[in-house]
C-alpha cells in the first residue's frame, strides 16, 4: 500500500501539510462518494412509492427496485420511508390490544431513526476527535453491482449499504484533531429487523474470506483480505481493501459490529499514511457504550 501513497503524495505535491492535505482528502472522499451513488441513482432522483412490505419501490435507488442489469438495488437508510417510519408487517412498532402501533418499536424490533440519531457519537462525545454529520450523508446506502458479485457485500459497505435493506440509518465523520494524522474516518447506525442483521454480518465475513479483487462503480478494488475479528458486540468483522481512485491508490479499513438488531459499521481512509490505516477502537468502543446507553 506504500506505492499508492507516494501516488497521492506526489498528486497532491510531496510537501503538502497534513492540516491542509487531509481536507484535500476528504473532499475527495465525499466526490467519490457523489460518483458511486450517482451510478445506482437511477435517474429519477431516487423518488419510489412505498410498497405494502414497508419498502420504496419504482427507482432504481430505492428498496425493492431493479437496475438496467435486472439486479436488486436499496434504497438510502437515511431519510427513507423505512427510515421515518419503519413499522412494516416484519418489525417496527409494537402494537397495542386494539391492534393500533405504539410511537416506539418492540423489544426486539428495529431502532428508529430519531433514536438512531439520539445514540449517534456527537461533538464532545470522544476526546481526540471531532464528530459531525457526514457530509455525504444523504448519498449513504445505496447500492450498486460489483464484478464479481461475490464481492457486493464487502463493496457495499463503501456506502453503508446492505441487503437486507436497513430499515432506519445515520452516518456520522470523525476526524482526528491531531493534526498530523490524514484519517478520514466516515461511520453508520444501521437499524434492521429480526434476524436481518445477523444475514447481513454472515454475508460480510463470507465476502471478506472470498473475494480478492473487484470493480465497483467504474473503480477497481484489490487487496482484499480480512482482518483480525476485535471481538466486539455481539459479533463483528473487520477487513482491509486498496482502492484504485482517479488514479491514487487508497487503502482502507472497515470494522462492523453488530449489536442487537443494529449495526455500528466504521470505514477509515488515510491515503497520505498506509500505515496509519485502522479504524481506532477507541471510536467504536464509544460508540457501542453510547448505543448501550441510549437504548437502555
Amino acid at each position: 500500500m506504500r506505492d499508492g501513497v507516494e501516488d497521492v503524495r506526489a498528486g497532491m505535491g510531496a510537501r503538502v501539510p497534513t492540516r491542509i492535505a487531509r481536507p484535500l482528502v476528504a473532499a475527495s472522499a465525499v466526490a467519490v462518494l457523489c460518483c458511486v451513488a450517482a451510478c445506482g441513482g437511477g435517474g429519477d432522483g431516487g423518488s419510489g412509492a412505498a410498497a405494502p412490505d414497508g419498502k420504496a419501490a419504482g427507482s432504481a435507488s430505492r428498496a425493492g427496485g431493479r437496475s438496467a442489469d435486472g439486479e436488486k438495488t436499496r434504497t438510502p437508510a437515511e431519510g427513507s420511508e423505512d427510515a421515518k417510519d419503519p413499522r412494516g408487517p416484519s418489525g417496527g412498532g409494537a402494537r397495542k390490544d386494539d391492534g393500533s402501533h405504539t410511537d416506539g418499536p418492540p423489544a426486539d424490533g428495529p431502532l428508529t431513526e430519531a433514536q438512531l440519531r439520539k445514540a449517534a457519537l456527537a461533538a464532545g462525545d470522544v476526546k481526540g476527535f471531532e464528530v459531525e454529520e457526514s457530509e455525504g450523508a444523504d448519498l449513504l446506502g445505496r447500492s450498486v453491482p460489483a464484478t464479481p458479485s461475490k464481492c457486493r457485500p464487502i463493496a457495499d459497505m463503501f456506502l453503508f449499504s446492505t441487503d437486507p435493506a436497513a430499515r432506519a440509518g445515520v452516518s456520522r465523520g470523525a476526524v482526528p484533531k491531531d493534526e498530523t494524522n490524514a484519517s478520514v474516518i466516515t461511520f453508520a447506525l444501521l437499524a434492521y429487523g429480526s434476524g436481518e442483521a445477523d444475514e447481513v454480518m454472515d454475508g460480510l465475513r463470507t465476502a471478506a474470506e472470498e473475494c480478492t479483487a473487484y470493480r465497483h462503480a467504474g473503480y477497481d478494488y484489490k487487496n482484499v483480505e480480512a482482518a483480525a475479528d476485535p471481538r466486539l458486540g455481539d459479533e463483528s468483522v473487520a477487513f482491509r481493501l486498496l482502492a484504485s481512485i482517479e488514479g491514487a491508490r487508497v487503502p482502507a479499513a472497515y470494522t462492523v459490529v453488530r449489536d442487537g438488531t443494529t449495526l455500528v459499521a466504521f470505514s477509515s481512509m488515510n491515503m497520505l499514511d498506509a500505515d496509519k490505516i485502522k479504524v481506532p477502537a477507541k471510536l467504536v468502543e464509544a460508540q457501542l457504550a453510547k448505543l448501550a446507553r441510549t437504548t437502555a
